[in-house]
């Protein structure tokens, strides 16, 4: 049996919406620890780790580590059917295998509404994900990369990365023309009061190019976290972190994209 109810239905709607363009279906790993998602996107360019601890959750039992395979685009479906302030209950009965339930209660209304999605068997390999120590750590308001990635798109198909003590600077170039945006550190690392600061954590300088089209595929995940938590080292994949509540998170990895790739 494995049962985990939100507060609210809303964040998990959000986490959905922003992974699902990438993945399709996806393996949920529940254990009495967590509940994971770990999954490349069809083109095996990107790979998408969710982890949402027991703490998010009002209730949670798990009572032997399961795997479930789910459509993202029918758990979508299934969670549009409820308000952003339902609560929400993800069951799986044993003796159930074939499906997965959603329950919503809206306590307002008196109101319970059950959906079931069939589970799927999916294929999926576990790839560890090692342990890195990063040339350079920024921290940045999410919304303002997003808009950082949203208007590069505009000229470029690439997003180019340098960062040094002094700054970090995102710049794109096409046949149209270009766009080079600049932000000096106004935070030490530290310094997480602040939702509008920019940190800079630096080891060794960086510069680095990526596909514009990917990081705007992770924005969308804006919504989970005010800020936004950017790991590079030159040559290795970046990490683009969200961190869900303080009990959890949602990290993109991208590979970057190589010289002969660019010309």
């Amino acid at each position: 049996m494995f049962e985990a109810k939100l507060g609210s239905a809303a964040l998990l709607k959000k986490i959905i919406d922003s992974i699902r363009d990438l993945v399709s279906d996806a393996p949920f790993d529940c254990s009495e620890n967590a509940l994971c998602l770990q999954a490349m996107d069809s083109s095996h360019v990107a790979l998408v780790s969710l982890k949402l601890e027991v703490g998010l959750f009002e209730t949670y039992r798990c009572d032997r580590t399961i795997n479930l395979g789910i459509s993202l685009a029918n758990m979508a479906k299934a969670l549009k059917c409820a308000n952003n302030d339902d609560t929400c209950l993800i069951k799986y009965d044993d003796s159930e295998t074939d499906n997965i339930v959603f329950c919503f209660v809206d306590t307002k209304r008196d109101k319970t509404q059950e959906v079931t999605v069939k589970l799927m068997d999916i294929d999926s390999e576990h790839l560890g994900i090692p342990d890195q120590d990063y040339a350079c750590v920024v921290k940045m308001p999410s919304s303002e990369f997003q808009k950082v990635c949203r208007d590069l798109a505009m000229f470029s198909d690439s997003l180019n990365v340098t960062c040094t003590k002094a700054n970090i600077s995102f710049s794109g170039k096409g046949d149209t023309g270009g766009n080079v945006i600049n932000y000096a550190p106004t935070a030490s690392a530290d310094d997480e009061d602040k939702k509008e600061s920019v940190s800079i954590d630096l080891r060794e300088p960086v510069n680095i190019t990526f596909s514009i089209k990917y990081m705007n595929q992770f924005t969308k995940a804006s919504g989970l976290c005010d800020t936004v938590k950017l790991s590079m080292s030159n040559d290795v994949p970046i990490v683009v972190e969200y961190d869900i509540e303080e009990n959890g998170y949602l990290r993109f990895y991208l590979a970057p994209k190589i010289e002969d790739e660019e010309n």
